[in-house]
């Protein structure tokens, strides 16, 4: 598989479970022709055969190299960033949660789950068997009880999205940088309230500032009715979509990273609240 047919693949299992992103791309597509997508965001748990050092040799067999490493110690996660040589292929944030910081019996409802992760079609175990399906593979155990997600809901709302939906791609994100018709976020996020679709506003609308050298915005996530294991139906968030806008550093490039504290905020794009 190629880069271009990854991309492909990740936005078509995307869109079956956000609607707004095709929408999205859409409103702008229409006055900007190509929307470009500036970077991709997957969560995981750790200390399973899915966790972050066991997806990271799939990107880089794609060319990406490791940019930056993260860690976000209220939320209990750390990540990785991920960026390619050719600076047309979009970046990648791979996060994953810290289970073993955890409550005690959130660590069990997680384990509960996640000791179902096998292979199911390799003699091998499942983190050498590891393929670019992985990225868009959802669940590898039943669907929760929905009072397991409930509790687990009230320690990390990451770990209880992660539970329900599995692993796939969260967001994608709309480069402002190469839009035509603006190069201003706020009117970007004008534009898609207008539309219809609600903005992520904690820590403000606009995460970042040109002092640091990006700014992001997000809508807030789909929902989407999901059959709980004991049967109980319950609409919960599925994925959103980002904005971003790089500025020059004191080189004259677009800086190519990603800022913790306005990722700490993005994450919240998917809360049930």
């Amino acid at each position: 598989m190629n880069v271009e047919q990854f991309f492909s693949q990740l936005w078509h299992d995307y869109t079956e479970i956000t609607p707004q992103a095709e929408q999205i791309k859409q409103l702008f597509a229409a006055t900007d022709g190509v929307v470009v997508n500036d970077h991709v965001a997957f969560r995981t748990f750790a200390d399973t055969p899915l966790q972050l050092d066991n997806l990271e040799p799939l990107l880089l067999t794609l060319g990406y190299e490791r940019q930056d490493g993260y860690q976000f110690e209220a939320k209990k996660l750390r990540a990785y960033s991920f960026i390619h040589p050719d600076p047309c292929i979009p970046k990648v944030f791979c996060s994953e949660l810290l289970t073993n910081q955890l409550s005690r019996k959130s660590q069990e409802i997680i384990a509960h789950y996640t000791r179902q992760i096998k292979a199911t079609s390799s003699d091998k175990p499942l983190d050498q068997a590891l393929d670019f399906s992985v990225f868009w593979s959802a669940r590898h155990w039943d669907m929760p009880s929905w009072d397991d997600y409930q509790t687990l809901m009230m320690e990390t709302e990451y770990g209880a999205w992660l539970l329900a939906i599995g692993i796939r791609v969260n967001h994608f994100t709309v480069s402002v940088n190469h839009l035509s018709s603006t190069d201003s976020l706020a009117e970007v996020l004008q534009r898609v309230k207008n539309a219809g679709f609600s903005i992520n506003a904690v820590g403000g609308e606009i995460k970042g500032s040109p002092e640091t050298l990006l700014e992001q915005g997000s809508t807030m996530a789909d929902r989407r009715a999901l059959a709980f294991a004991d049967g109980d139906v319950h609409e919960i968030p599925t994925c959103f979509y980002e904005f971003s806008l790089r500025h020059e550093d004191i080189g004259n490039e677009l800086y190519q990273g990603f800022v913790a504290a306005n990722a700490d905020k993005i994450f919240e794009s998917t809360s049930a609240v």
